[in-house]
């Protein structure tokens, strides 16, 4: 079932996301050629504990899982699509990190995620983080009342192939509310037109995931957790949770530029 949100559980909701995007800024600054994940890690958990909020990620259990997750974010360097799980593995110049966090604050969740190279970057990488970037700018434009699900799909899909990319099947976006994880999910890749109708108080997850090589296949890491590509090629994964309202679609987990240099 979808549950509308009124304009006062968004702008709940919307608290909810500047806790998510500050996190993923502070990550961000912070991610440098030998800092590890797991500094990363209790980086963002320290910024949850500032502002009273909790981990939707912390020990969650989804039906796949063979144990809780043990973390506040997901970090997923290079090969890792999503779902990575932070360790003691100290960055490295070059490597592309993809991080998802998410936050729940007065009973309401938010869900992002950033992809993005440490150190000196390859004109690849740059590329893959640009498209991931330009497809979920998309499906944010589609995501306005009486377009369907399967319109934000297209628009996501549509770039993302268009530049050569592949997308791991049965991954994507999700409703968003009281829980992390809510109906209706969002695919990444679909036919216009089709799906559930999108009305006024829907808010949404879009996150586009994107492989470098332009092959679909992924595998589950030992772990339990972690997707990777099968053929090692790099990948990146870009997220916001968005509000669908009369004045079109409201970014509710915006953050602020992170520095450079």
């Amino acid at each position: 079932m979808v549950e509308l949100k009124t304009d006062t559980d968004i702008d709940a909701m919307y608290a909810t996301g500047r806790v998510v995007g500050r996190a993923l800024t502070a990550v961000r600054q912070a991610a440098d050629v030998g800092v590890s994940l797991l500094e990363l890690d209790e980086l963002a958990h320290g910024v949850l504990r500032e502002a009273g909020a909790t981990s939707p990620f912390l020990g969650y259990r989804p039906s796949f899982a063979p144990t809780p997750f043990p973390a506040v974010i997901c970090a997923s360097v290079n090969d890792a699509i999503v779902h990575g799980i932070p360790d003691g593995y100290r960055l490295r110049d070059g490597d592309l990190l993809s991080v998802d966090f998410g936050a729940q604050l007065d009973g309401w969740a938010g869900d992002s995620a950033i992809s993005f190279v440490v150190g000196e970057p390859r004109p690849a990488d740059v590329r893959l983080v640009e498209t991931a970037e330009r497809a979920l700018a998309a499906g944010i434009e589609a995501a306005v009342v009486g377009n369907r699900v399967g319109d934000i799909a297209h628009a996501v899909g549509s770039v993302c192939r268009a530049a050569g990319y592949g997308i791991p099947d049965g991954f994507g976006g999700h409703g968003v509310g009281r829980r992390m994880h809510e109906d209706p999910p969002v695919p990444n890749e679909g036919r216009p037109g089709r799906g559930l109708r999108l009305r006024r108080g829907m808010v949404l997850a879009i996150e586009p995931m994107l492989i470098g090589s332009g092959a679909d296949g992924y595998h589950e890491a030992p772990d339990g957790w972690t997707l990777r590509t099968n053929d090692g090629s790099r990948a990146a994964h870009a997220e916001h949770t968005v509000a669908i309202t009369d004045a079109g679609p409201r970014v509710l987990t915006a953050r602020q530029e992170a520095r450079t240099g």
